[in-house]
């Protein structure tokens, strides 16, 4: 749009919103000729050959691929082509991702400000080694698995406002203007999110539970799989009852690596596979978030979170600083954090700020979204082996790709040449796909629905237990491996899972084997 801010991979009209082209919103990204058109359509081509790798296959985040570890660190590297510059950028914001921040007041003036309440005193905390958290163990205290919340309402501004309850008015006129938006707000009493640890006087928001039935499923070859099924609750509430409309969703911390990749990816390419009203029969309707960019101030494609409600990764790292450690940005500006209008000695507390009013400065935020860019995707293992070839087949003939899509070229963006131009193959449409009942929370968020989630990236699922020690999958960590992950599918994704279910054992483990070298 004329005068519109420069910024990278994002636009894209929703459903009934008044928009220009997809590109036409993306400023810095470098419009393809007829020629590079015509070739990105050749190499992201679905695969018809699998007697060996593609050309390429091993290298999933192109020049940017790192080095594939056998070690916890697998996911810390920087991207392979950033420079003696990007490095010291990434180490920058490296030292910020690890901090642990204190309260406030404090003589580390730097580093204080946290809560007064919050799940988390460090982004890694809940990012194990950068990859995902994991729900707690019995005994143990939920840090990286969260329980969003929020309240039906009848209409969108009421949604539009930070999860304090301080209003947004730029957010609350653009969200009306959003066609399938999906009102809700935030708890008046416990914000928008659970917070259960505090600073000393401040009560915690309540304690997290679980409780878990077990399901057993029975494969071809009479293989018995027993899936894991949670009930989430929160105990103790310290700030009065909880409302009886009150909408959760559970939520573990994801793997961070090749987030720089996804946000380079041309809007219109993932729109290319949205299919909201399946027009092709397949059973498959991949829809798109949009989200109102802060950062922008304009609606955006949603590409980030579990149900692609952010749409930048600066936006996505500055409603993580908010909503889990309680430290203000020029985004996020509340120093209270989540803490809400009725939590009054909460919101009564000294907070961090500095000179420049927040506590984590515009520099901070952008060296973090810096790191949180470049963490390098580790290169395959054994794309030739062949029982891994024969799991890729598995895979495409299951259908998986519908909605795991695996390749795509990301767009040339101006004043960023390492994410430019790269053939990446990261397994998802960053879209919304109806999953069923079983993996439904009931909460809406943005335009996606109660039983909606985007499809998650595949890269790097087979280094989970490496990098944290503990392999546990889906938007909660409810599955104990991947076998268990394909069997939660439904809804949309319910004809590869019976597919895949039907098919023989040895056809299912190679499935696993492949997944296990993305």
């Amino acid at each position: 749009a004329p005068g519109a801010p420069a910024w990278r991979g994002g636009g894209g009209a929703g459903p009934g919103i008044a928009s220009p082209d997809p590109e036409d919103l993306q400023l810095p990204i470098v419009p393809r000729t007829a020629e590079e058109a015509a070739r990105v359509v050749r190499v992201t081509a679905p695969a018809t050959d699998f007697s060996a790798p593609e050309r390429f296959e091993d290298r999933p985040g192109g020049a940017a691929t790192v080095r594939a570890r056998a070690t916890a660190d697998a996911f810390s590297d920087p991207s392979a082509n950033i420079g003696l510059e990007g490095r010291m950028n990434f180490n920058l914001g490296n030292g910020l991702f690890t901090k642990a921040w204190v309260s406030s007041p404090s003589s580390t003036t730097a580093s204080d400000g946290l809560g007064p309440l919050f799940n988390t005193r460090a982004c890694q905390m809940c990012h194990l080694k950068d990859g995902r958290g994991h729900p707690p163990g019995p005994g143990e205290e939920a840090t990286a698995l969260f329980l969003r919340l929020s309240r039906p309402s009848e209409v969108a501004r009421d949604q539009a406002s930070d999860s304090s309850g301080d209003p947004t008015p730029a957010l609350a006129e653009e969200a009306e203007r959003i066609a399938g938006w999906i009102a809700s707000r935030p708890d008046p009493v416990y914000g928008g999110q659970l917070q259960t640890f505090s600073l000393p006087g401040i009560p915690a928001e309540g304690r997290l539970t679980i409780d878990y039935a077990e399901r057993p499923i029975t494969l071809a070859g009479g293989e018995v799989v027993s899936l894991r099924a949670p009930t989430y609750g929160i105990a103790d509430p310290a700030y009065g009852p909880l409302s009886p409309d009150l909408m959760t969703s559970p939520r573990v911390a994801p793997q961070m690596i090749g987030l720089g990749l996804l946000e380079a990816i041309p809007a219109s390419d993932i729109l290319a596979h949205a299919d909201p009203h399946d027009a092709d029969g397949d059973g498959i309707s991949g829809r798109a978030n949009m989200a109102y960019s802060l950062d922008h101030r304009t609606p955006m494609l949603g590409r980030f979170g579990a149900k692609a409600g952010q749409p930048t990764i600066r936006e996505q790292s500055a409603s993580a600083f908010s909503g889990d450690m309680g430290l203000s940005t020029g985004l996020h500006p509340s120093g209270a954090g989540d803490c809400t209008v009725a939590q009054t000695a909460c919101r009564g507390t000294p907070d961090g700020a500095d000179a420049d009013g927040v506590e984590v400065s515009d520099v901070a935020l952008d060296l973090v979204t810096f790191y949180a860019r470049n963490l390098g995707v580790p290169a395959r293992r054994a794309t030739g082996d062949r029982e891994v070839l024969r799991g890729k087949q598995v895979f495409y003939a299951a259908g998986c790709p519908a909605c795991h899509v695996p390749k795509y070229v990301t767009g040339r963006i101006e004043g960023d040449a390492a994410q430019s131009f790269q053939l990446i193959w990261p397994y998802t449409d960053l879209l919304l796909h109806d999953m069923g009942e079983g993996l439904a929370d009931h909460r809406p968020e943005n335009v996606a629905t109660g039983r909606e989630w985007r499809t998650a990236p595949l890269w790097g699922i087979g280094l989970t237990r490496q990098v944290t020690g503990q392999a546990t999958f889906l938007h909660d960590g409810r599955a104990r491996s991947l076998m268990e992950a394909v069997l939660w599918h439904d809804g949309e994704g319910r004809a590869a899972k019976d597919r895949i279910a039907a098919t023989p054992k040895a056809d299912r483990d190679a499935l696993v084997t492949y997944l296990e070298s993305l």
